[in-house]
């Protein structure tokens, strides 16, 4: 059997502990994309309007180190999506604006 005709295999976690930004990107497009992309762009940025909402109250209550680390994850998650609807790659957006350090001064730590 060649590698084009073996059965490709479900991947069931994250690809490393180490991801980039991208690899995140893909995963969560591979768990969500379909979903997301009939909700559309502006149904999906109420779910993420929502997902900041909750990250608000956990960050006002902050003892609850595992809510937190849950809506972190949903607001990067939600964010992602809406980049992936968009047609964004949110590392190369990251690399374009903050590559060279602070986008105006160019500076890290910044110096404005």
């Amino acid at each position: 059997m060649t590698d084009q005709q073996r059965p490709k295999q479900r991947q069931t976690q994250l690809p490393a502990a180490d991801i980039r930004l991208r690899e995140f990107q893909e995963w969560i497009e591979a768990i969500y994309g379909e979903k997301d992309r009939a909700r559309g762009l502006q149904g999906t940025y109420m779910w993420f309007a929502e997902e900041v909402g909750e990250l608000t109250r956990a960050l006002r209550r902050q003892h609850d180190r595992d809510n937190l680390l849950e809506e972190f994850a949903d607001v990067l998650a939600w964010l992602s999506t809406l980049a992936s609807i968009a047609g964004i790659d949110l590392q190369e957006a990251v690399e374009h604006k903050y590559g060279k350090g602070c986008p105006y001064c160019e500076a890290v730590p910044c110096d404005c």
